[in-house]
């Protein structure tokens, strides 16, 4: 089954009935120039293959995150790492507090493994708690967690998660950690368990481009891990030069961007907190996001109305925990969530 994160904009792309696409979380801003030509220019060099090691792409992440090469893993996408690490546990039995990411679980359908999930309540926020740590059992292998929450975009407290990789470091449990939404909450290192890599060889950090530089269609991710064993396992399941020259090279052009982010953050922070109020004030029920994406619950028909009136939003109903009526959607510019504001107070 090919599965859609967000709805597919192909479909109305250059038709009269394109819409403003709310369904998918990336940088408002769009793609950098600086990261665009990056890319053009690499097309000079595609008559060869592409780094199959990513080495220039893995020094600049080392200057960039302040931690070892030799901690660092490129893939196609953070998904693809997502399968490579499943492929390379094989894990007998996967954690997942939903509702979650869904290539967490989708990672593991190959796999002889069984999946526990532990079932957040709305009553908190789908907040993560420390009652997390009661289910954390000897029979657990890996456990899937994303700070902020996906799609809830509820940012995790910090002690707890450092609390959550103790305990699963005593238990001998790998620990995969999303933080690929996390560069646009207020205050992202408050919040960012990277100082724990050196530090805890089961904890496995799960970045992106995707998101903060909006390059979902080059493809481009990457992992911080201290496992030495596991980053090898990892390789040994990928195929060879899976990251291609124009992702390698806009990737490290993105890395000089840090203005674009620090504007692109400023903007989530004011967008948010104004897309927020307004739902509430229009009646929409809206949960306690930090990032650049909102959960709330509507009509159960709400996302086939905003389709018609030109809007396409995420339904919430895919994700394990939900059901109709909850809507993901992204905080875009000004003048674009304006737009999808008024509409949603005038039917409200």
């Amino acid at each position: 089954m090919i599965r859609k994160h967000g709805a597919d904009i192909y479909k109305f792309r250059g038709k009269d009935e394109e819409r403003l696409d709310f369904s998918t979380n990336t940088n408002p801003f769009g793609l950098p120039e600086s990261v665009k030509q990056a890319a053009v220019d690499s097309l000079d060099r595609l008559e060869y293959y592409p780094d199959v090691r990513c080495d220039d792409l893995r020094k600049a992440l080392s200057e960039f995150e302040q931690v070892s090469e030799d901690y660092i893993i490129c893939g196609n996408g953070a998904t693809e790492l997502l399968y490579a690490l499943a492929y390379a546990l094989q894990p007998l039995e996967a954690l997942i507090p939903v509702p979650a990411f869904l290539e967490f679980e989708s990672s593991l359908c190959s796999l002889d493994c069984r999946v526990r999930h532990l079932h957040l309540s709305e009553k908190l926020g789908f907040r993560l708690d420390k009652t997390i740590l009661a289910d954390i059992s000897l029979s657990t292998n890996v456990l899937f967690l994303s700070n902020p929450g996906n799609p809830s975009g509820v940012l995790s407290d910090r002690n707890l998660l450092e609390a959550i990789v103790e305990k699963c470091a005593r238990e001998d449990i790998i620990v995969v950690m999303d933080e690929c939404f996390l560069d646009f909450a207020d205050d992202p290192p408050k919040y960012s368990l990277h100082d724990l890599v050196p530090k805890y060889r089961n904890l496995f950090l799960l970045k992106s481009f995707t998101k903060t530089y909006a390059m979902a269609g080059l493809r481009l991710g990457y992992g911080l891990c201290s496992n030495s064993d596991l980053l090898e396992a990892m390789r040994s399941v990928v195929q060879p030069w899976n990251v291609s020259a124009p992702a390698q090279a806009a990737g490290i052009a993105a890395l000089q961007e840090t203005g674009y982010v620090d504007a692109a953050r400023k903007l989530v922070h004011q967008e948010r907190l104004r897309m927020m109020a307004s739902l509430t004030e229009s009646g929409y029920k809206v949960y306690d996001s930090g990032v650049n994406y909102l959960l709330f619950r509507g009509p159960e028909d709400l996302g086939e109305k905003a389709m018609e009136a030109g809007f396409l939003l995420r339904d919430g109903c895919h994700y394990r925990g939900l059901a109709k009526g909850y809507y993901r959607i992204a905080v875009r510019k000004p003048e674009e969530n304006g737009k999808l504001l008024a509409w949603l107070h005038e039917i409200s």
